[in-house]
């Protein structure tokens, strides 16, 4: 097995026939002809396959090899595999199948620039006619990793997220039925009803969350004026930023600032951020929302003057149950969704949306939107 991937060398059936060598018969034109298409088939993989020869050289290093190891094909070829690929473990392992004829599957990792998790299985090749060759066959499982990961911690926060507040009732019903009197009562009832909305907007933002995530779109987009969007969903908080004593405006331009998009879950984006916003303000602070045009996009910024967020908290608040800290909410917290389907919903509609924050001095949301 002799396979040096070249895009630029000729068939074997083209070096045959050359004019120092003489024709070749059919049957070894039919046999340069399926390896030619033996190592199409290999280079085609969806997985990585590299072939080492009896003095460890790289004979086979297909397309999906180098983009797992961020290696060049060119350099891998013809060289020992630890000179390009910097995994002792691999290599190893490629050398015990190729020196003793050891078989061994097994998960490593591979860290170079980005970390990967790998499923490498290594064989040896056997030969009648030559001498023994050895193959890895590596499967890029970093995102099935990721995903497990993200799964285990989603369940693990929706069991304490509910958790919390399932506890809490369940007190509160084993003391209303020991008997109390009236004036407890109904504040004990009142605790029932708001632990119960608790989970309700828990089980709600679970479920927009998951119809966001699925990528299907319930309906076509169309032309939305995020200014008049803006505007609405500012009158319609208002009334809840004056009970809290937050000064609520609004900086947007008379002429419409079109994109395109469902407006129902943009009008959750700006819900969701002033919602995000109103809970951390203190009493007498201010919350700015404003609309920029721009010839290709369209940006929507929330300012506010919070207590801000500490930097190393500040890649993570786009993250499904991340709550910074509960005691900067001088109302009940949140259920940690928000801003995960803020950012989901961005991304739906081909935007983005970032934050900015000092602590001690504010926040600013900043969305960005292609306009139509």
């Amino acid at each position: 097995m002799s396979f040096l991937f070249d895009p630029f060398r000729r068939s074997r059936a083209e070096q045959t026939a050359s004019p120092v060598n003489p024709p070749a018969s059919e049957a070894e034109l039919l046999a340069n002809a399926l390896a030619d298409r033996f190592d199409a088939l290999v280079e085609a993989l969806p997985v990585g396959v590299i072939v080492v020869g009896a003095k460890g050289q790289v004979r086979v290093f297909n397309q999906a090899a180098a983009e797992i190891f961020g290696v060049a094909r060119e350099r891998a070829l013809a060289r020992s595999l630890i000179e390009s690929v910097r995994s002792f473990e691999l290599d190893r392992r490629l050398t015990a199948a190729l020196r003793d004829g050891t078989e061994q599957t097994a998960e490593l990792e591979y860290v170079a620039g980005v970390e990967r998790r790998m499923e490498v299985t290594t064989r040896p090749l056997r030969s009648p006619n030559g001498p023994r060759e050895a193959v890895a066959v590596i499967t890029d499982i970093t995102r099935v990793r990721e995903l497990e990961a993200i799964r285990r911690d989603f369940v693990s926060n929706v069991s304490h997220e509910l958790r919390t507040p399932l506890t809490s009732v369940k007190i509160i019903v084993e003391t209303l039925q020991a008997g109390v009197n009236a004036g407890v009562q109904k504040e004990f009832l009142a605790n029932i009803a708001r632990e119960t909305d608790r989970m309700i907007a828990l089980v709600e933002d679970l479920l927009r969350l998951a119809k966001i995530e699925s990528g299907a779109i319930e309906r076509p987009f169309e032309a939305v004026d995020l200014a008049e969007l803006c505007r609405e969903v500012v009158d319609m908080q208002a009334p809840r930023a004056l009970a809290l004593n937050v000064d609520l405006r609004l900086i947007a331009p008379p002429n419409p600032v079109i994109v395109s998009g469902d407006r129902d879950k943009l009008v959750q984006v700006v819900v969701n951020l002033l919602d995000n916003a109103l809970r951390i303000v203190p009493s007498g602070g201010k919350i700015e929302v404003a609309i920029h045009g721009e010839p290709q996009y369209a940006e929507l910024t929330v300012e506010d003057n919070g207590p801000g967020i500490p930097s190393a908290a500040l890649p993570h608040i786009f993250e499904r149950f991340y709550v910074v800290e509960r005691s900067r909410s001088r109302v009940s917290a949140g259920t940690g969704l928000g801003l995960a389907i803020v950012k989901h919903i961005m991304e739906q509609h081909g935007g983005s949306v970032t934050a900015e924050s000092e602590l001690g001095v504010g926040t600013t949301f900043r969305c960005r939107f292609r306009k139509s």
